[in-house]
């Protein structure tokens, strides 16, 4: 054999070296026998808010009635009362005390007025939500049991890719 065809020879068996190797992998299927979801709990505040109802005074328009009427009868009984240079000082303090009790007779003995109103209250409360981030998988295979974590259930079975390799030193 010349030189040539021994070079051709070694190249074409260390280019099939990969594709021999790529025909040693191969599928199949497993055996599952347990399968256990993995739930996380998420914390996700959340505001929760309720009226209520609260009775609040409400200020009445005063009257001003009262006062006048009163500042006039107690203007008139102070002009009855002073004499003299007296006689103004005696209707002013006159028209002045009667004002009062002239107003305070008529806003004091009003009801006080009463309204409802709305208070709206809120406040945050943690909810708590469970996810499942995965799933934690045991399976059989050729007499030997397996365990992954897989993004989801893989039903009775779970598919397998095999690689047969050879153990150097044998």
């Amino acid at each position: 054999m010349n030189f040539n065809a021994k070079l051709i020879i070694a190249a074409l068996g260390v280019s099939a070296l990969p594709l021999a190797q790529a025909q040693t992998d191969f599928e199949d299927f497993g055996r599952v026998t347990r399968v256990q979801p993995r739930v996380e709990q998420i914390r996700t505040p959340r505001e929760e808010c309720r009226t209520e109802y609260v009775q609040v005074p409400v200020q009445q328009q005063r009257g001003a009635g009262g006062g006048i009427i009163g500042g006039v009868v107690g203007g008139l009984l102070g002009n009855q009362v002073g004499s003299g240079s007296g006689r103004v000082a005696a209707t002013a303090a006159g028209a002045i005390a009667g004002a009062m009790i002239g107003d305070r007779t008529e806003n004091n003995n009003r009801p006080q007025g009463v309204q409802e109103q709305a208070v709206r209250q809120c406040r945050v409360v943690d909810a708590y939500e469970s996810r499942t981030s995965g799933y934690d998988v045991t399976y059989e295979y050729r007499g030997q049991t397996y365990n992954t974590l897989m993004n989801r259930d893989p039903g009775n079975r779970v598919r397998l890719r095999v690689s047969v390799q050879p153990i150097d030193g044998y």
